[in-house]
């Protein structure tokens, strides 16, 4: 690990048993990446190439069957307070107000606080998820983009190294997740918060992410490559697509969606890859390619044929 690499995955491999022949079978294997300080990293591939199972080893709530994770030149071996994970669904305490969802896990990180402590922290995350107000109502009482926010707020104040998001805004309405994603962009650009994050929704990475990682389709699933985000990192969701290199890196997640990720075999034998060193690709740095139209790929935020292939 380089001093700046906080996450570093090594030859990760996770098998399970065939439910026909009970032969062990790799989800995934071959599995090398690093997620430096401060990084915002998303993992898109298809449904059944192990993006959770893999988000599961991460957080130490899974053992993969060979290779490992080390973060903070420790081997990850179980759960930890520094890795906070943001599931799919919002996984609050539905007996427990907003804030006390909360301070349930701001105890578990500072034991030795006095409840007026306690409470003091709660509500400077309950206000930075524009949550004031909402402090004694109860998840019943909340909207489904209220209950993510307060799933976002209790894991940012344990203050965790790292974030771990699991498709947080995948159940949620187009515009309660453009809420929250500029929500999300704002608190990371300003704590500089380390996060690995599984979506399908290619703008949202392109929104989100500095470095996007293709993983193949599984069985045996391994990372086809890794894209860089070019775009400047102030971009918004208003504006992105007006940048010169949106169209060439959206473009080449599509195409590797509905064509590349099912074909990847064929590359590896012509094109001498190593999982150690996936390629990395910086797109628009050189000549653009041709910007598809929206009858290609569907609406901006709607992925078009890439929503498609991962359905």
């Amino acid at each position: 690990m380089t001093i700046d690499t906080q996450i570093s995955v090594e030859d990760l491999k996770r098998s399970f048993p065939d439910t026909e022949s009970g032969e062990d079978v790799p989800v995934f294997e071959d599995i090398w990446f690093k997620v430096d300080k401060g990084e915002f990293v998303c993992l898109i591939g298809h449904s059944g190439c192990g993006k959770t199972t893999i988000l599961n080893i991460l957080a130490g709530l899974d053992a993969p069957t060979s290779g490992g994770v080390i973060v903070d030149h420790e081997e990850v071996t179980g759960p930890s307070l520094d890795r906070a994970v943001i599931f799919q669904g919002h996984a609050l305490m539905p007996w427990m107000t907003v804030r006390s969802n909360i301070a349930f896990a701001v105890r578990s990180r500072w034991p030795d606080w006095t409840k007026e402590k306690v409470f003091e922290h709660c509500q400077k995350y309950i206000d930075l998820v524009h949550l004031t107000g909402a402090e004694n109502k109860k998840p019943s009482q909340l909207s489904g983009g209220m209950k993510q926010r307060v799933g976002i707020a209790r894991a940012m104040a344990i203050e965790p190294k790292i974030m771990l998001m699991d498709e947080p805004f995948s159940a949620l309405d187009a515009l309660t997740r453009g809420s929250l994603q500029d929500e999300v962009l704002s608190i990371c650009a300003d704590t500089r918060q380390t996060v690995f994050m599984i979506t399908h929704d290619i703008d949202e990475a392109m929104l989100l992410a500095d470095r996007i990682i293709l993983m193949t389709n599984g069985p045996k699933a391994k990372i086809c490559e890794i894209v860089e985000n070019t775009m400047p990192r102030t971009r918004t969701r208003h504006d992105m697509h007006r940048h010169p290199h949106y169209y060439p890196i959206r473009n080449h997640l599509i195409e590797f969606l509905v064509n590349r990720s099912e074909k990847f075999e064929a590359e590896l034998s012509s094109s001498g890859y190593d999982p150690l060193h996936p390629p990395v690709v910086s797109l628009g740095l050189s000549k653009p390619s041709p910007a598809l139209s929206e009858a290609d790929t569907g609406p901006i935020g709607n992925n078009g044929e890439a929503a498609k292939a991962l359905a």
